[in-house]
This record gives C-alpha cells, structure tokens and sequence, in this order.
C-alpha cells in the first residue's frame, strides 16, 4: 500500500514538473515570436527600405522593384492631362452610343462598384456572347507598360479601341462609332473644353477615354499608411503575411514595385492546352514559342475587390489561389502540348513555381496581408450623358 502510494506521488510530481515544463517552453515560444514580430512591425513600419529584412526572389528575376507606395501618374507628351479632357473620357466611358447595340459601354464590364470590373469569369459583349478572357480591371491601370492579358496593345489609347471594334464586346467599328458621337449636339461643348475646339474624332475620343482612365488610381491602402509609419495600422497576421510575402511565398518574383506587378508575361501553367479552355496567351501576338502560355502578370492592388481571378475567372477565393502557387501549381501532362496551326507547341511552366511547404496558418496570414493592398468601394454616380 505504502509503495503504490510513493508510486502515485511520484507520477503526480512528475507530470506536475513536466506540465510547468512544457508551460515555461510554450511562453518562452510565444515571447520569441512576439519579438520577432515586433521587430518585423518596427522594420516594415519605417518606411525605410534597408531595414526591410532581405526579399526571397529567384536566380532567374531580372526585373525586380521594391514594393511601396504608387508613383505619380506620368501622361505621355501628346495627351497631357486636363480636367477637361478627364471629365469628357469620363462621360464616353459611360456611354453605350460607342457600341454596335448602343447598349454597352466600357463601363459595362468595368463597374467602379465592382473593383473596375464586372466580377464575372467571362464577361457578357454584343449579343450576350461571352467573352474569351476574364475582364481586367483598369484601376490603376496607368502605371500597366501593357494592355490586355496578352499585351496586345503598348498604350491606353490604343487599347480604347479595340474593345469598341471586338466583334464579341461592343461590335462597332470605331468610325462608326464616331460619328455617332459626332451626331450627338451636347459633346461639342464638351470636346471643346477638353480640345480647344468641337472637332470630333476617333484620337480624340481615345485621348479621353485614356486621360479619364489614367485617373482611376488607388488612393492610400492600409499598407502604405503602414510603411507610412502607422505601425498599428495592420494586425500581427497581416505584418507576418507582408514578411511571407516578400520572403518564404516569393510572390515579389513578380508582383513586385509599387503596382505590385513587374508588368512582364509568365507562364505558370494555366494555359490548358488541348482542352476546351485552352489559351495560348502571349503566343498568340509575338508567335514566340517561348510565350506559349504566358500572360501579363496583373496587379494586387485592390486584388480583393476582383474576382474571379486569373485569365479564364477560374479562381474564386484568394485561398484557392494561395493553395495553388504553394503547391507548385501542378500542370497535367496532357494540358502541357498542343496543335495549333500545324505547329506543335509547347507549355513551359516558369522555373519560378516550386512547392513552398507554406502552413495553413502562413497561408491564411498571406492571405490577410493581401486584404491590406485594397481600399474602400467607390459608388460614383454616372455622369449625365449629352444629347
């Protein structure tokens, strides 16, 4: 009886010695990463780029700029600003006179409510067809060296047009189009304002449909207040999250600078080739075997606020996005070759894309640092359009 009652003792000392043990470790852990954050809160929160710890990026990124605030908007030389000119694009963005049904305008699919764009995988065009690619939004879209998922177009002035002319998007062709705004009595004024005088033409409408499109810029995140010095403006996850972000996730491979996009093409193995849903991307412009497969790499700005995401609306949820790129973004073999115009064509998925082994606390943590990039919705009222 006396032995099992030292037993007993003995066992009670023993896991009551363990149990303070494992509390004593347990606090020294979270003490540790608590000052760890702490000193990632200080870091990031200065502003101070040579206090960042050192950014993750592969052997292969040539192009790279820290992430930070958004720079000034810079116009080109033959279409400067106005408020004038602004305000005009503003008023033939909304207006569905410059489509074939005179039913659709730019803003159609791209809904300031809705992120600047329409939230739909596919948007509705002339005729309710649907269109090929997912609709970009076009905020912040002038600091974008490119238009469109494949790049097609060099400038925002030359993009404006093509959409007008896209037999599945607004089916009109842009003379057309024209002179149907010619017709309407109220813009002379307003081209006037915006040109000096009340002639009407195609460049003109370009000019301020981009000059207006120019001015869709973000304004300050709670990530810029941060970097600001507003240490308190993100939480513990979202600190870690920027720390993820810049270093074990390696998502400043590309979305890097204060667009957070390094405005180049990658491929990371969505094109499926040989199915239903197969995109050449890149390709389709350059005929390049090397672009078979890549598309421009889209900001995270306001990235929230965009879904679906990728060229084809195929991710709903951030975390199904984040789930993708930690896992390598696994490409099926036979999505990987294709025939297209007699030529076989070949996906290669960047070297950039390997597994990351984030956790599912890490995911979630990235996931909330990307909550930080966007900002309130803006619900404009459209403008009166002219007659």
């Amino acid at each position: 009886m006396k032995n099992w009652l030292c037993w007993v003792l003995f066992l009670f000392v023993g896991i009551t010695l363990l149990n303070n043990c494992l509390q004593n470790r347990t606090y020294t852990d979270l003490k540790k990463k608590q000052s760890f954050l702490d000193q990632l809160r200080f870091a990031y929160s200065s502003g101070d780029t040579l206090k960042w710890p050192k950014p993750v990026l592969d052997p292969s990124v040539t192009v790279f700029s820290e992430i930070g605030h958004l720079p000034e908007v810079e116009f080109p030389a033959d279409n400067p600003y106005s408020e004038e000119k602004a305000s005009l694009g503003r008023t033939l963005f909304y207006d569905p006179r410059l489509s074939g049904s005179n039913q659709i305008a730019c803003a159609s699919c791209h809904d300031p409510e809705l992120g600047w764009t329409d939230n739909r995988r596919l948007s509705f065009g002339h005729d309710r067809q649907l269109g090929r690619r997912n609709a970009m939004t076009i905020m912040n879209v002038a600091y974008a060296k490119s238009m469109f998922w494949d790049g097609r177009s060099q400038s925002l002035e030359d993009q404006v047009k093509m959409p007008i002319e896209d037999l599945s998007e607004m089916s009109e062709h842009i003379d057309i189009a024209t002179e149907k705004i010619i017709k309407v009595k109220g813009y002379e004024m307003l081209f006037e304002k915006a040109f000096g005088d009340k002639e009407i033409t195609k460049d003109r409408i370009a000019k301020a449909i981009a000059t207006f499109e120019r001015t869709v810029v973000s304004p300050k995140s709670r990530f810029d207040q941060f970097i600001d010095g507003e240490k308190d403006a993100l939480t513990d996850d979202e600190v870690m999250g920027l720390h993820l972000f810049r270093t074990k996730a390696q998502c400043m491979n590309c979305h890097n600078s204060g667009y957070f996009s390094n405005n180049l093409f990658e491929n990371d193995g969505t094109s499926l080739l040989s199915s239903d849903d197969e995109d050449l991307g890149r390709y389709l412009i350059t005929k390049k075997s090397v672009d078979v497969g890549k598309f421009r790499v889209p900001t995270l700005r306001e990235v929230v606020k965009t879904a679906p995401w990728m060229h084809r609306g195929s991710f709903n949820t951030l975390s199904e996005i984040i789930n993708f790129y930690n896992m390598g973004n696994p490409e099926s073999y036979k999505n990987r070759s294709t025939l297209f115009e007699g030529n076989q064509l070949i996906s290669e998925k960047s070297d950039m894309l390997k597994l990351l082994e984030l956790t599912k606390e890490e995911m979630l943590q990235l996931e909330a640092f990307l909550g930080t990039l966007s900002t309130p919705t803006a619900r404009p009222l459209p403008p009166k359009l002219p007659k």
